[in-house]
């Protein structure tokens, strides 16, 4: 057996950095294909389902013991269910184009019992092998996954585009309208495949995950979809403010993670229709073996150790002094600007946690995000903020795992 030790750091591993034959994940009888049934009016299936594929499975006493070795608490005798994980494909829309994205469903296998549907956002990945879709079934990684469904939930974790099914595209990485698009459209296969759906939604997520969740919450508030019933998202620790978070690293001397910078600048150069240069924003040689760094083979530890923590070395000296005043940033600034998610009003009860000695993405990020949507007019009734005290971006993963789970039971309840 694998000492305790390890066991937690790899579940808090897969949530900073994620943080056979086909099988239907859910009973049979549960799911209609309108190509089999082409005279079929009202299908009961939205069209941009491609598959399901089962590919492991836990008992609730399984899950017990392995939760209970990695010292996350979520309670006594949380997990009621035995589960059934599976990928899932679908179709979504990237670039004028529909493709292929894919993600893991994770549900209980009880009959005749309606269950709500929880979103999980996965933080920053950079390799391909990192995909949601990617964990091995037997691997260290999934006990958590599927602990959210033994819990009572249809759970899902999107890989999002350049990941799992859509590899072949590079990720659309703080990319506003296209993360809530490919969520979006996993909510809504989700939930017209399944008619043990209650109708209610959750979204949670770390890191990106939490940038993901927020984005999510506000897409789904402004525009519902038919037959769900977003009731809360539980946001954590995400660069909510990307301009803000620009300018956090402007102002540091050294950063520890220096990808994060050379992940957004490609995102931006390759979704949007007016290019720049890598080497206007970032010194040579890095601006020109940044594309080879982010091919999907790498992860973020090694692309940070073929980069440079100090941030003179690697921004160029004119972007670092004019970058809020020279016209040839103009469009690097307003698309930073343009993919916050700072300027709406939640109205749907969402839950915001942040540590608050977080460097690696800053709490004051989280902090000025908060009063920025009280500003906005969010009542405190409405909008939380729950500081995990002490903790960094790692530290924080477990306590926030453990608050938001108890929130979760608490609404439900």
């Amino acid at each position: 057996m694998k000492t305790i030790s390890r066991f937690v750091l790899y579940l808090t591993l897969s949530l900073l950095i994620s943080c056979s034959s086909e099988d239907d994940p859910i009973p049979a009888d549960d799911v209609t294909n309108p190509d089999d049934n082409p005279s079929n009016p009202n299908p009961t299936i939205s069209p941009k389902l491609v598959s399901t594929t089962e590919i492991g499975s836990f008992s609730a006493a399984e899950l017990t013991v392995l939760i209970g070795l990695a010292n996350i608490d979520l309670g006594d005798n949380a997990f009621q269910y035995d589960v059934t994980v599976s990928k899932m494909v679908y179709e979504t829309e990237f670039k004028g184009e529909t493709i292929n994205a894919s993600g893991l469903i994770i549900t209980p296998t009880a009959l005749d019992e309606d269950f709500d549907l929880v979103v999980f956002n996965h933080g920053t990945i950079t390799a391909h092998s990192e995909a949601f879709s990617e964990t091995s079934p037997t691997g260290q990684l999934m006990p958590l996954y599927a602990a959210l469904a033994a819990t009572g939930n249809i759970a899902i974790f999107p890989d999002m585009i350049g990941f799992g099914e859509s590899s072949n595209f590079f990720h659309p990485y703080y990319v506003k309208d296209v993360t809530a698009s490919t969520v979006r459209d996993m909510i809504e296969v989700t939930a017209s495949s399944s008619s043990s759906f209650t109708g209610d939604l959750y979204i949670a997520g770390y890191s990106q995950g939490g940038y993901i969740t927020m984005v999510s919450h506000e897409d789904i508030q402004g525009n519902p979809i038919d037959g769900v019933n977003l009731r809360a998202s539980f946001p954590s620790s995400g660069g909510y403010d990307v301009k803000g978070m620009q300018e956090y690293f402007f102002s540091l001397e050294t950063y520890d993670n220096p990808y994060y910078l050379g992940y957004v600048s490609l995102a931006y150069q390759d979704n949007y229709d007016v290019p720049f240069e890598l080497d206007e924003l970032f010194n040579q040689p890095y601006a020109d073996l940044m594309p080879s760094l982010f091919d999907g083979s790498n992860t973020s530890g090694l692309i940070n150790a073929q980069l440079t923590d100090d941030i003179s070395e690697l921004i160029v000296a004119d972007a670092l002094v004019n970058f809020d005043t020279d016209n040839q940033y103009d469009f690097l600034r307003e698309t930073l600007i343009d993919n916050g998610v700072i300027t709406w009003t939640p109205t749907i009860p969402m839950f915001m946690y942040h540590g608050s000695a977080d460097i690696t993405v800053p709490y004051q990020n989280s902090v000025d995000t908060y009063e920025r949507l009280l500003s906005n007019g969010a009542s405190p009734d409405v909008l939380k903020f729950i500081t995990l005290e002490d903790k960094t971006h790692g530290t924080g993963v477990v306590p926030y795992i453990e608050s938001f789970m108890a929130e979760l039971s608490v609404i439900k309840n």
